[in-house]
């Protein structure tokens, strides 16, 4: 068999999310890849209520879609703004005193969280747009510089972990799958 039949790949999301190149620039390659993780993940959560984005996996954990939202857009900042840009902004869903506020806090308006996640990510790209990949970075944990290559690369990492987190919430809020 050299053919696999439409019916047996696994479905896509339903919206527009524009295939990353497969020939083209490395920095091509690397933001618009990481774009695509952004809007699948977007796509996942797309059409549920404030409820069914709240509803937690299972116990232990703590995990959400209301509380990746939450933590993608810390994540955002933190690494884009904060590390490599180096700008005084305050840590989103973060405090000292509540380090999992991102996740256990869920309180906070479901339209205001994608409002804050695609004004990070807008940041996020804009900081991208001005430098380049060899420009740099220092991480505040220990000091050690990064690349924004490798930031890029990281952060698609984070965006796939998570999305396959996401999968699995929303295969239990209402059984839709895909990729």
């Amino acid at each position: 068999m050299d053919t696999i039949p439409d019916e047996n790949y696994a479905a896509s999301w339903e919206g527009e999310r524009p295939e990353p190149p497969r020939v083209a620039s490395e920095r091509e390659i690397l933001t618009s890849t990481l774009d695509w993780h952004r809007r699948t993940f977007e796509l996942k959560c797309q059409g549920l209520t404030p409820e069914q984005m709240a509803l937690r996996s299972v116990e232990p954990s703590s995990m959400s879609l209301h509380g990746l939202l939450r933590h993608l857009t810390g994540v955002e900042r933190w690494w884009f703004r904060l590390q490599f840009a180096g700008e005084d902004v305050p840590l989103l869903y973060y405090s000292d005193e509540w380090p999992e506020q991102d996740f256990e806090d869920l309180g906070g308006d479901v339209e205001e969280a994608w409002a804050a996640w695609r004004a990070e990510c807008a940041r996020s790209r804009e900081i991208v747009a001005a430098a380049s990949l060899d420009d740099t970075g220092k991480g505040r944990r220990d000091g050690e510089p990064f690349s924004l290559r490798w930031l890029l690369t990281h952060h698609i990492a984070e965006y796939a972990r998570h999305a396959g987190h996401a999968d699995l919430l929303r295969e239990r809020i209402d059984g839709r799958t895909g990729h």
